[in-house]
C-alpha cells in the first residue's frame, strides 16, 4: 500500500504485500473444531438410530419373504428394504421415535422440541454423507473466518427456521436432516459478501460463483421428495443472521492505532452495515413469529400461497406432485 493511500478503500486479496500499516501480518487460521464436531455428532446419531432400529428384528416379525434388510452383513445396523428407503437408513417410524418433525406431532400433541432435533437426524447413508461433505466444505471456513460461536447459532437457527417452514407447508410424512442449517450457511456467505462489499477485491466473481451454487441446490428441490420448503426456511434465516453476525470492521478501525489522534474512527462499522443488521434482526423476530404463530394454531401455508407448492415440486411428464 502506497504512502498515505487512504486504509479504508484497501481491498481483501490485494497483493502488494504492505499489510504492517494497518495492523500485525496475517496468522494462520485458526483451527475449525464446532464443524467437526457436528459432523461426529451427526454420524453418531446415525449409528444410534440403525442400531435403534434394528432391521433384522423388524424382518423376522414381518414374516414375510419380501422384508428383507439390506447389507445384513452389518447385523443389527442393516438398512430397511429399498423400498421403504431408498436411502440406505432407517425405518420412518424409528425415525419419528428419535425426533423428526411431523405435523400431527408438532402441532397436535404439542412436541415442538422436534423442530429442533430433526436438524440431527438423517434418513440414510446417502442423506448423511451428502451433507456433512457439504458441510466441512462450506462450514469450517465460515468458522475459521468468524468463530465457531456467530457459525453456530446461524448453524442451529437456520436449521429451526428450516424445520418451522417445512412444518407449515408440508402435512405429510417426516422430515429430517441438517438440509436447512447447511442452507442457512449458505445464506449468510452471500449476506456476508454483501455487507462487507467494500473490502473484496473480487466480489463480483465472488458474488456469481455463489448465485450459482445456491441456485442449483435450491433448482434440486423442486424434485419430489425433497424438502425445499426446508432449504428455503434455512435459507432464509441463514441470509439474515449474516447481515447481523458477519458484518467486518471497516479497515479504519483495524488501523486506529496507527492513524493520528484527530483522525481516528468513534464507529466500528459503517452506517450502512447497521441499517442492514438492524432491518435484517427484525426481520427475523417477525418471520419466526409469524410462522411459529400459524403452526402452532393450526394454519396450512398453502392455503396463504397457493403458488409455493412450485417450490416444493414441479410437475412434469417424469413424475408426479400430488403427493408431496
Amino acid at each position: 500500500m502506497a504512502v498515505g493511500e487512504d486504509p479504508e478503500n484497501r481491498e481483501i486479496g490485494s497483493d502488494d504485500g504492505d499489510r504492517s500499516i494497518i495492523g500485525p501480518p496475517p496468522s494462520t487460521p485458526p483451527s475449525s473444531w464446532l464443524v467437526p464436531l457436528f459432523v461426529v455428532t451427526n454420524v453418531t446419531l446415525f449409528i444410534i438410530a440403525m442400531f435403534i432400529n434394528n432391521c433384522p428384528k423388524h424382518s423376522e416379525s414381518h414374516h414375510s419373504p419380501n422384508h428383507h434388510c439390506v447389507a445384513t452383513f452389518l447385523g443389527r445396523l442393516s438398512f430397511e428394504p429399498l423400498r421403504n428407503n431408498p436411502l440406505f437408513g432407517p425405518s420412518s417410524r424409528t425415525l419419528v421415535k428419535l425426533g423428526s418433525v411431523e405435523w400431527c406431532r408438532v402441532v397436535e400433541e404439542h412436541e415442538a422440541w422436534r423442530l429442533f432435533t430433526c436438524i440431527w437426524l438423517h434418513a440414510g447413508v446417502i442423506h448423511l454423507v451428502a451433507n456433512m461433505i457439504s458441510l466441512l466444505f462450506v462450514g469450517i471456513r465460515l468458522e475459521q473466518q468468524f468463530g465457531f460461536v456467530r457459525i453456530g447459532v446461524i448453524y442451529v437457527v437456520s436449521g429451526v427456521g428450516g424445520s418451522v417452514l417445512s412444518s407449515l407447508f408440508i402435512r405429510n410424512g417426516v422430515s429430517v436432516g441438517a438440509s436447512g442449517a447447511l442452507f442457512g450457511l449458505l445464506g449468510s456467505m452471500l449476506s456476508e459478501i454483501l455487507t462487507n462489499w467494500t473490502i473484496y477485491s473480487n466480489k463480483v466473481a465472488a458474488l456469481l460463483t455463489l448465485l450459482f451454487v445456491i441456485v442449483i441446490n435450491l433448482a434440486l428441490g423442486i424434485l419430489p421428495h425433497v424438502d425445499n420448503m426446508g432449504h428455503l426456511g434455512g435459507f432464509v434465516v441463514g441470509f439474515l443472521l449474516g447481515f447481523v453476525l458477519l458484518a467486518r470492521p471497516q479497515f479504519k478501525w483495524l488501523a486506529r492505532e496507527h492513524i493520528p489522534q484527530g483522525r481516528r474512527l468513534t464507529s466500528k462499522y459503517k452506517p450502512y452495515q447497521y441499517i442492514l443488521r438492524l432491518i435484517s434482526l427484525a426481520l427475523l423476530i417477525a418471520g419466526f413469529v409469524v410462522t411459529l404463530v400459524m403452526l402452532f394454531r393450526g394454519k396450512d401455508g398453502n392455503d396463504h400461497c397457493r403458488w409455493c407448492r412450485y417450490l416444493r415440486c414441479i410437475p412434469t411428464s417424469k413424475w408426479s406432485c400430488e403427493d408431496v
